[in-house]
């Protein structure tokens, strides 16, 4: 079975980030039993915990990373973001 691995950058007591970390859970939630999806692990970063993160990201977050390339700033689009799982091999 494939997997994919997703990374939520952002900070505490941002509302975007909480926001997107609403919107990956549910996303995750609803393909835990479609059987064409790969296994799903969410990892979150903080830029206050890594300085390299804080230089790329401070003005972007939330950033969303698919297997280690960005797939999203700052708003999550929940179709976008199923199609882009459902397509990971």
């Amino acid at each position: 079975m494939a997997t994919a691995l997703l990374t939520l950058i952002g900070k505490p007591g941002c509302h975007l980030c909480d926001d997107a970390r609403d919107l990956v859970g549910s996303v995750m939630t609803k393909l835990a039993d479609d059987p064409s999806a790969p296994e799903i692990v969410l990892e979150e970063r903080s830029i206050l915990d890594d300085a390299a993160l804080h230089a790329l990201y401070v003005e972007d977050i939330p950033v969303l990373l698919l297997n280690g390339k960005v797939h999203n700033y700052w708003r999550i689009d929940p179709l976008r973001l199923r199609t882009a799982l459902l397509a990971v091999r």
